[in-house]
């Protein structure tokens, strides 16, 4: 987040509320935030070594863990990942052997777990931090890469080749970056189109916290490819080569940015010549924070990330209808069964999973979206202390195994994996 932002979100924590936003510890002199918080004995315990195996859902409870149609399936806690904090997630599938890998973003680095037999969760080894800690780490996968950023000062972007995953002899190793992009030094996000072969890190100090590209086509030798300045702060963003309903577009590459106040819709197809088509804003805007298309593109679901501390809504889902992009509408908003606030959120198929901060994961069914009609189907709360509007618990989650697993990276508790109750 900007400075602004952390400015009021440092007065919430001050008048009582939790940390900061995405709040965890950080060792960096201008975000320094002394603990983290596990006040509740339903919390589990940080420095106590527990591989958690499956343990099914059954009356409205995986063992200290409410939840409704959703199992667990493991757990691994922060101390066992030497680490303090956690934020990001994202996933990686090997082609060649079929396994499964959760990327962990820590405070001090990224983890890496093979997921691939959930009763024996392997914790592989960490990529450490480029430069220092940092409450802020985000990862995104292309072409068997993955590419890690971070807010921590001098960080740039982190290349690391996952095939070296195949071959840990001695687990848990400390693994070396392949390749370190320096055009920028913190970032926010990282959001990576896999059909064009760029990179997208947003929140940094170039092109005025915009949209800074880069071409990753060749994923060991990152190259500048210009940005995008006009919007201002990009929060987060989704970039896609477009084939919705609006034929005005197909084929060019649109970008979604979450911008504070705003989302932006560009056409960034020709890098050295961006276009904006148009800007969303809507009513009780506390902190317009990350959102991601329906599959057909026609819908763009946004959470955000303030209203419910600064408004009082429970967790409150926008949903904007972009069938025509330069004419955007506002089509539904759906508000949730808890006054936690919402985070990042993923859609597959007709599924939308919102990292829910305190609530842990729910998942919306999205089926009915064009009728207005959007149910929560269920959840697993890895927070099981409160459901209040507070920045601890889910950070997020990734939905995209074909196995249906789910990652979900809890900021208190580590890395759990979920899957659909049978």
């Amino acid at each position: 987040m900007n400075k602004t932002l952390l400015i009021i979100l440092g007065l919430f924590f001050l008048l009582g509320c939790s940390n900061n936003d995405d709040s965890s510890i950080s060792d960096s002199s201008d975000n320094d935030i002394d603990s983290i918080p596990n006040d509740d004995d339903m919390l589990p315990d940080p420095d106590e070594n527990s591989e958690t195996t499956f343990i099914p859902c059954s009356n409205g409870m995986a063992g200290i863990y409410p939840c409704s149609g959703y199992d667990l399936l493991g757990q691994i806690n922060l101390s066992d990942l030497s680490a303090s904090s956690a934020n990001d997630i994202w996933g990686w599938t090997d082609t060649t052997t079929g396994k499964e890998y959760a990327l962990v973003g820590l405070d001090n680095g990224t983890a890496f777990v093979d997921i691939t037999e959930t009763d024996n969760l392997i914790y592989l080894g960490k990529l450490p931090s480029a430069t220092g800690t940092s409450i802020w780490r985000d990862i995104k996968v292309y072409k068997d890469h993955a590419f890690v950023v971070s807010e921590a000062d001098g960080h740039g972007m982190q290349v690391f080749d996952l095939t070296k995953l195949r071959n840990v002899m001695n687990a848990p190793e400390t693994f070396e970056a392949d390749t370190r992009y320096t055009g920028f030094g913190n970032a926010h996000n990282i959001v990576i189109n896999e059909v064009s072969g760029y990179a997208y890190a947003v929140g940094t100090g170039t092109f005025n916290g915009g949209a800074h590209f880069i071409d990753i086509q060749n994923p060991k030798n990152p190259i500048a490819a210009g940005g995008y300045a006009a919007n201002g702060y990009s929060h987060d963003a989704q970039v896609v080569t477009y084939n919705g309903p609006d034929a005005d577009y197909t084929g060019q590459e649109i970008f979604i940015g979450a911008n504070e106040n705003q989302v932006a819709i560009v056409d960034i197809t020709d890098k050295d010549n961006p276009i904006q088509i148009g800007t969303i804003q809507y009513t009780n805007i506390g902190y317009t924070h990350q959102g991601w298309f329906s599959e057909d593109q026609r819908y763009f679901i946004l959470g955000d990330e303030l209203d419910e501390i600064q408004l009082g809504f429970n967790s409150r889902t926008l949903i904007f209808d972009l069938s025509d992009l330069d004419n955007p509408s506002l089509h539904d908003t759906y508000l949730g069964e808890t006054a936690a606030i919402d985070h990042n959120g993923y859609v597959k198929g007709d599924a939308f999973y919102l990292a829910n901060y305190t609530a842990g994961v729910r998942i919306l069914d999205i089926s009915g979206i064009d009728g207005q009609s959007i149910v929560e189907e269920g959840f697993f709360d890895t927070y099981p202390s409160s459901n209040t509007a507070a920045f601890e618990g889910v950070w997020s989650v990734y939905p995209y195994f074909e196995s249906e697993k789910i990652i979900v990276n809890d900021i208190n508790s580590g890395l759990f994996v979920i899957k659909k109750s049978n």
